[in-house]
């Protein structure tokens, strides 16, 4: 018995002594590498100790990675070597930035000045009146007009539906609901897609239909010297079929209209159509310095900046065609509704075509010898 108490006094012992050993070694390994850390820390003067990173700090390395640094890798495609993409950046900010304000800026601006053109200048009117017995002549025919409302609509809906996907979640969200809001992006957007192919078919036809009407000549120059007698009462320069201001809404139609749909079809088929490293190599011979290599994700980016630049201006012009065309001048509208408009109206701003016409119809009407 008292061997076996003797023999536990000794285990208490040594257990003791091994507790106090092992706290003595973890106090001494913990100041040996405290003072380890710091000759290191000293002796690498700030930098990542064991050169795994170099002497880049954790901060430096994803400041170059947000600033789009590349690396290498080994599998095919190289652009996976590349973590984030700084140009996204810059993309959103541009868009969400300077766009979006000097864009609604001009929409709004393009209303003020066609109000203040109301005011002072009034409806433009017919100078002498209706005609008395109430004649008219054909301004444009059946197919004309079924392509100018194919063109017009559609592009009414493709500016409706962009601007919401631009501007809606500023003022519509908060109106509707964000539910109902996304509904509406989300079919606003495919409709886009799909009407947007309506826009090019009318596009191509309206070039077809009038390109050789809207030839520029001499003639236009003097029209532009007098703002087309727009500003002046009794003022009616000579015109041919289209006049210069609508040639120029013309052709800013057809240019504007299709590189909005080339720049629409690279965003629907983004991995099919690169227009942009082209053009950049294109326009480098002419002096430009600009990247003649861009990623599949930057040839997007730009699309969509050049789409809603192009937009912009689109909807800028169009909206001053809307006004000249309804309420700006009185018998403009018949035009593209009937199609037959005044013969005094089209004296007085078409008169070389009014004259083109009626020698025609004397021509035919001659009885055959």
């Amino acid at each position: 018995m008292i061997k076996i108490l003797h023999f536990i006094h000794t285990m208490r012992l040594i257990a003791t002594m091994a507790i106090f050993v092992g706290f003595g070694s973890m106090a001494i390994n913990a100041g040996a590498t405290l003072v380890i850390d710091n000759t290191a820390h000293a002796q690498q003067g700030g930098n990542v100790p064991g050169n795994a990173l170099g002497s880049m700090s954790d901060a430096q390395m994803w400041r170059a990675i947000k600033g789009g640094v590349r690396g290498d890798v080994s599998i095919p495609d190289k652009q996976a070597g590349q973590l984030v993409q700084a140009n996204g950046d810059a993309w959103r900010g541009f868009r969400n930035g300077p766009l979006a304000k000097y864009g609604a800026y001009a929409m709004a601006g393009i209303i003020l000045l066609l109000i203040i053109f109301f005011v002072v200048r009034g409806k433009i009117k017919i100078d002498h009146g209706p005609d008395p017995q109430g004649r008219t002549i054909e301004r444009f025919n059946a197919l004309e007009r079924a392509v100018h409302w194919l063109t017009s609509t559609s592009f009414i809906f493709l500016a409706f539906t962009g601007l919401n996907i631009l501007y809606g979640r500023y003022f519509l969200k908060d109106m509707i609901g964000a539910e109902a809001f996304g509904m509406i992006t989300y079919y606003g957007k495919l409709g886009h897609n799909y009407v947007s192919f309506a826009f090019i078919v009318g596009l191509i036809m309206m070039f077809l239909l009038w390109f050789r009407f809207n030839v520029p000549n001499f003639r236009d120059l003097k029209w532009l010297a007098v703002g087309g007698g727009m500003f002046t009462r009794g003022l009616h320069p000579e015109s041919g079929r289209f006049n210069a201001g609508q040639k120029i809404i013309f052709w800013s139609v057809i240019l504007g209209g299709f590189s909005l749909s080339f720049s629409g079809i690279a965003m629907i088929w983004p991995y099919e159509f690169q227009p942009w490293a082209g053009t950049f190599a294109f326009l480098n011979n002419f002096g430009f310095n600009l990247p003649a290599i861009t990623s599949e994700l930057q040839e997007v980016q730009l699309s969509v900046l050049w789409h809603s630049i192009m937009s912009m201006v689109m909807i800028v012009i169009v909206i001053a065609h809307i006004y000249i065309g309804s309420v700006g001048m009185e018998g403009a509208f018949e035009a593209v509704s009937s199609g037959q408009v005044d013969i005094n109206w089209a004296k007085e701003h078409h008169s070389l075509w009014v004259e083109e016409e009626m020698q025609k119809n004397s021509g035919q009407q001659q009885p055959a010898e």
